[in-house]
């Protein structure tokens, strides 16, 4: 498996974690009451919307040319790492 192809499955992989969390933390706000629901759901959307950003990066690099996947790779890196500590940052809250 090359480099790049290394770096989609890895990719992948967390994104299926992540939408694991979505799930979960979904189902966690469907059992609170009518408040805390209400804004689980809109942290929820906002971890929705950065998935489908991700999985929108991730097809980005999948059709990218080999040169282009290497300049995009930086750039995906430091987007996922955001989007990480916002998944961990909405997990945590959840927690509270």
């Amino acid at each position: 498996m090359s480099e790049r192809e290394h770096y989609i499955e890895k990719l992948k992989a967390q994104l299926d974690e992540w939408q694991a969390e979505i799930d979960k933390l979904q189902a966690r706000a469907e059992e609170a009451g009518e408040e805390a629901k209400a804004r689980y759901q809109e942290q929820i959307d906002e971890l929705k919307r950065q998935h489908e950003q991700g999985k929108e990066q991730l097809r980005e690099m999948q059709e990218a040319s080999e040169d282009a996947w290497e300049r995009m790779r930086e750039g995906v890196e430091s987007a996922w790492e955001s989007m990480n500590r916002a998944f961990r940052d909405a997990i945590n809250r959840f927690r509270q």
